[in-house]
């Protein structure tokens, strides 16, 4: 698998970005989304084009994350490369987002 990885915080929010092959994004969406504390996660094409966003809470996960993931496997089978950008809530944060 090649994967760059980079990181960028602020307040209370980081910012970490995966440069990989199409195959490769289903897998690594599953595997981000598993590790929780995720807010959100874009896909971005090689242009730098936004391809697909999908907002997470807490909670969101089987069913509800099936479509998004289903459009994702459709786009990557044709892409060779793209960055996927994870933005997650930092611990001790998400009580004071009311």
């Amino acid at each position: 698998m090649t994967e760059n990885e980079g990181t960028t915080e602020s307040e209370g929010t980081r910012v970490e970005e995966f440069q990989l092959k199409g195959e490769e994004v289903v897998a690594k969406v599953k595997e981000i989304v598993h590790e929780g504390n995720v807010r959100r996660i874009i896909v971005d094409d090689a242009d730098g084009k936004t391809l697909l966003e999908i907002p997470l809470t807490v909670g969101v996960v089987g069913a509800l994350l099936l479509p998004p993931l289903a459009a994702l496997g459709a786009v990557a089978a044709v892409l060779t490369d793209c960055t996927i950008r994870v933005i997650r809530q930092e611990p001790g944060e998400a009580e004071g987002d009311d």
